[in-house]
């Protein structure tokens, strides 16, 4: 499929779109691929599923500014408004399809193994930054265990919400 072909179904769809950039190559797509087909039929009607095929499609591919793949994007309206590279789980891929569904923002939440990664690594870099008095490892460590949390932080919603207003 090229760029406007994908263009011209955008328009045409009044759904929102799910898009699957997969390959035939590629491990973690082919474990994604039923998780979406299933989701698909689930919400079928409410929100139309495109699976795309990476190696057949690079202009679309280059549109999205697509790098890795799995990568699932969520349109509504012919704009992007939700976005996941790598495999997920089928929790992740149902709060994507029943959000896009609702008319919902689409937020998928952090998985609790790729928190506690986070908040690990934080800490550890926080350790290390103090006991060899180097603030910048101690900085690192503090944006990364934030990037743990970040979804949960109040101030951090009234910020993101603020500026996704204007």
């Amino acid at each position: 499929m090229n760029n406007s072909e994908f263009q011209k179904i955008i328009a045409e769809t009044d759904e929102p779109i799910i898009v699957d950039f997969w390959a035939a190559w590629c491990a973690p797509c082919m474990r994604t691929k039923p998780i979406l087909e299933k989701l698909a039929k689930e919400y079928e009607g409410e929100v139309r599923f495109m699976p795309i095929n990476a190696d057949q499609s690079r202009e679309v591919l280059e549109k999205f500014r697509v790098f890795g793949i799995p990568t699932v994007i969520t349109i509504r309206n012919g704009k992007e408004v939700g976005r996941i590279t790598g495999a997920q789980n089928e929790a992740g891929y149902r709060v994507m399809f029943k959000s896009l569904a609702e008319g919902g923002e689409v937020k998928v939440p952090l998985r609790p193994f790729d928190r506690m990664l986070r908040l690990g690594a934080g800490t550890l870099f926080i350790m290390i930054g103090i006991s060899t008095s180097s603030w910048i490892l101690a900085g690192i460590g503090g944006i990364l265990a934030f990037m743990g949390v970040y979804d949960r932080c109040p101030i951090w919603n009234a910020a993101t919400g603020m500026l996704r207003r204007n």
